[in-house]
């Protein structure tokens, strides 16, 4: 009979696949030997695998460059990263070094902005998309990076009183786009998304404040949708409307000539993840194409944000499992090293799924599981896989250390689970590596943060304080 664990993922699911293949019973991730990793840093353990990003930007560049050609698009494509995805330095070093720019969403983002400036990381001619509800602060950075000279910084009109706002601060003539408020779709709770100005009111908006105004240059309709670019009904019903809203704007604007399609690439969260990226934007640069080749106007550049898709799939986490939990005939409870809640945030939040396999003992037998964090929270838990009902590792054996691998965990999860500072039940947050190849392909790894220490915590409660 099939019963080692290898034999279930592959009568499950095709691999090895791109990312994963075996080292006789040890996974691999990008040729990384993950045990490797484990023998040399421990667990829990986070990482970051920093070629990733980079492969990522370029095969979004790349899809959008043939369907431009195929389409016969003249315009450009503007790949900008979305850095509230994860803000760390090292994403951003590794990002920027493939010739992109940036879409800020908070006061501090411009801080970021400012010191990616002066360390030479982007230039002048770098393209600042400013998304965001704006107040005081936001504000007043954005003001000061326009007033320093940034050109291609663009605040993106959120509501009616932002355009005021901004004019107070900024000095001269200046850019700006529109965020359509799209439509969710009918599962949601509410008809309209809260970030940006409804469709039917942009246009009367432009003619009222902005058209006479010498002050202002609109150059962007900025449109996104919050469930992600699918292929589906409602993704592109909305599309349209956005294009139509586009048309209408660029008949009354000369100066309009971008569209923001935003984010919302999804990225690989199970082994049978399948989408087809070639396909979608060939889709929507045809559809674009078209409705303003028939209303004679020209084709906008297209200008995308792309945050998980740019980060997610670099990301990944290691646990051990601690001991075995018999509650009852049924149910047995693998315990993790450390919290679902702290460590991946979405799995508890919002009920997401990474990609979770055994990291090593692919060659022993298999057996259902369900896995547990160590707080005393009932919550803290993962349950079951995306394309299975439950989950299945090797055996638990107290004599045979396991090891399991959550993998594209990159975007949010920091940030979410509050990096740095205390986390429920203060249990600590793991230590975090960077991974990176040389241009012979040579991997080096270095700790970016050490493990939390019970001295980090205090001290951040308040009681090292005399």
């Amino acid at each position: 009979m099939n019963t080692k664990y290898s034999d279930l993922i592959n009568q499950t699911y095709y691999f090895p696949q791109e990312e994963f293949t075996l080292n006789k019973d040890n996974l691999q991730f990008h040729n990384i030997d993950l045990m490797k990793l484990v023998e040399k840093y421990g667990t829990p353990l986070k990482f970051t695998y920093l070629p990733q990003i980079s492969n990522n930007i370029n095969k979004a560049k790349s899809w959008f460059r043939k369907s431009m050609e195929k389409n016969k698009y003249e315009a450009k494509y503007y790949y900008c990263y979305c850095t509230k995805s994860s803000h760390f330095e090292f994403v951003m070093n590794e990002a920027f070094k493939n010739n992109i720019h940036i879409e800020t969403s908070s006061a501090f983002d411009i801080n970021i902005v400012e010191n990616l400036l002066a360390n030479g990381k982007i230039n002048k001619s770098t393209y600042i998309i400013c998304n965001g509800f704006k107040r005081d602060q936001y504000i007043e950075n954005i003001a000061r990076i326009i007033n320093n000279g940034h050109k291609n910084a663009i605040p993106i009109i959120d509501n009616y009183e932002e355009l005021d706002l901004l004019q107070e601060q900024i000095k001269g003539k200046f850019k700006i786009g529109i965020r359509i408020a799209a439509e969710e779709e009918p599962k949601f709770e509410f008809y309209t998304s809260r970030l940006g100005i409804g469709y039917k009111n942009i246009v009367n908006f432009y003619k009222k404040q902005i058209q006479e105004n010498k002050k202002l240059e609109l150059k962007m309709l900025h449109f996104f949708i919050n469930t992600g670019i699918n292929d589906n009904a409602y993704y592109w019903n909305e599309l349209v409307k956005c294009i139509k809203v586009y048309i209408a704007l660029k008949k009354e604007c000369p100066s309009l000539d971008g569209l923001n399609i935003g984010g919302g690439f999804p990225i690989k969260n199970s082994l049978a993840f399948e989408y087809d990226y070639q396909y979608m934007i060939d889709e929507i640069i045809n559809q674009i194409k078209i409705a303003c080749d028939e209303a004679e106007v020209d084709v906008p550049n297209i200008f995308t944000e792309f945050g998980s898709f740019t980060v997610g799939e670099s990301g990944g986490a290691i646990y051990q499992i601690l001991y075995q939990k018999q509650q009852n005939d049924r149910e047995k409870w693998n315990m993790i090293d450390s919290s679902f809640i702290t460590t991946l945030p979405d799995t508890w939040a919002i009920n997401k799924r990474f990609i979770m396999l055994a990291v090593n003992r692919w060659n022993e037998t298999y057996e259902r599981v369900l896995l547990g964090g160590m707080t005393c929270d009932s919550d803290d838990y993962y349950n079951s896989e995306q394309n299975m009902n439950a989950i299945y590792l090797p055996k638990y054996n107290k004599e045979k250390p396991l090891y399991i691998g959550f993998f594209n965990t990159g975007a949010y999860q920091e940030t979410i689970g509050g990096y740095g500072g205390l986390h429920h039940c203060l249990i600590p947050q793991p230590k975090h590596i960077l991974i990176d190849r040389d241009e012979n392909g040579i991997l080096a790894t270095e700790v970016f943060s050490e493990q939390q220490t019970s001295e980090d915590v205090l001290k951040i409660l308040g009681y090292d304080k005399k």
